[in-house]
């Protein structure tokens, strides 16, 4: 039977390119359409400004509590790969924003302990506000916004990023060597403590162009804290993730109860606690981004 007895099949097999094609450009269309404001039942607000980083690979200390042999050691590093861009918000969310979100009656009143003056992060936030603000970021503006994980943040802090391990290997014959070295750390953190929000901005941008992320506020992520065995050769004997307790990354990490606003009330795990909690999100790409990169455009 010749192909001429299915005409369905060739107009088929001739329009699929074609539908591809018109996908492709509709989705080119949407890419760079500028951000335009949308509609809160409370205010009129601008869409985030976010920045884009391209594929690439992290490495970094992992998250959690890691013994070996009973004693506490510095977290191995890991290395994650990115094979997709990642789009964070530039600057972390801000007070003016938040409150849009706590006038829709979706977010709870943020409970900052210090009053910055100007456009300033929001504060005084926990996990379920952070999770809560996504939601309805999300729902305002049809895109699909979360929390970073660690080695999301690691890997848009760039130079950023702070190394706090201690340097010590501590083999149980001198416990008191890791005891001081952490002392030490902990009185430089105490000097350099500024509990007052500053203005976005305010501590620059890192080569990618996300700006302040070496500041004073300490930004909540999706990471559960984590406690980890490993054997004398460094192999995982066990892991157990603690997801009541989540990961903060800042000037350096820190592990904080889920429910705290304030992480000088209680529940930081370890060290000093942040000066402040807040947290920016980032978005994740709809389905016409994930197909142009597949396709490569």
């Amino acid at each position: 039977m010749s192909t001429l007895d299915h005409p369905i099949q060739i107009f088929a097999g001739l329009a699929l390119p074609g539908v591809l094609l018109a996908l492709g450009l509709a989705a080119v269309a949407v890419q760079v359409r500028p951000q335009l404001p949308w509609t809160s039942p409370a205010a009129a607000i601008i869409a985030p400004q976010t920045v884009t980083i391209p594929p690439g690979e992290v490495t970094y200390r992992a998250e959690g509590h890691f013994l070996r042999n009973g004693q506490v050691i510095d977290a191995p590093f890991v290395t994650e790969r990115f094979a997709a861009p990642l789009t964070i918000m530039a600057y972390q969310v801000t007070a003016a924003d938040y409150r849009l979100c706590v006038a829709d009656g979706v977010c709870a009143p943020a409970e900052p302990q210090a009053i910055g003056q100007g456009n300033v992060p929001v504060t005084g936030v926990n996990f379920q506000d952070a999770e809560a603000y996504a939601g309805w970021l999300s729902d305002q503006t049809g895109q699909k916004w979360v929390l970073p994980s660690s080695a999301q943040w690691a890997l848009a802090a760039g130079e950023d990023y702070p190394d706090d391990a201690l340097g010590i290997e501590d083999d149980g014959s001198n416990p008191a060597l890791r005891w001081l070295a952490n002392y030490r750390q902990e009185a430089a953190r105490k000097r350099s403590a500024d509990p007052m929000p500053h203005t976005l901005g305010a501590f620059g941008t890192n080569e990618h162009g996300v700006a302040d992320m070496g500041g004073n506020i300490w930004e909540w992520t999706q990471t559960c804290h984590q406690r980890v065995h490993l054997d004398t050769k460094g192999a995982m004997i066990s892991q157990q993730p603690a997801c009541t307790i989540r990961v903060l990354e800042g000037k350096h990490r820190a592990q904080i109860s889920y429910f705290i606003r304030d992480a000088k009330s209680g529940g930081c795990t370890v060290g000093l606690p942040p000066d402040n909690l807040g947290f920016r999100l980032v978005r994740e790409p709809a389905w016409h981004e994930q197909l142009l990169h597949r396709l490569g455009l």
